[in-house]
């Protein structure tokens, strides 16, 4: 895989600003393989903002839709 271009790089917290989530979400989801990490081992983590993009569309859940209601019947 190659490095995304400079500009589409983001640091951690940004990371976790665009998916929603916290800054240790992003380091779990590092260790799990779900995001990449770019960066040399003890230097600041960076991650591609179109890889974060992607992952943050998936998460959101669909259209809210109001319940169902039941049809009203006259009471005797």
């Amino acid at each position: 895989m190659m490095k995304p271009p400079r500009h589409r790089l983001v640091p951690t917290n940004v990371a976790a600003l665009a998916v929603g989530v916290s800054e240790a979400t992003i380091r779990k989801w590092v260790s799990r393989g779900k995001i990449t990490r770019y960066g040399a081992p003890h230097c600041p983590s960076e991650f591609d903002i179109e890889e974060l993009t992607q992952i943050a569309q998936r998460r959101r859940p669909g259209p809210v839709t109001a319940p169902a209601r039941r049809p009203v019947t006259a009471r005797h």
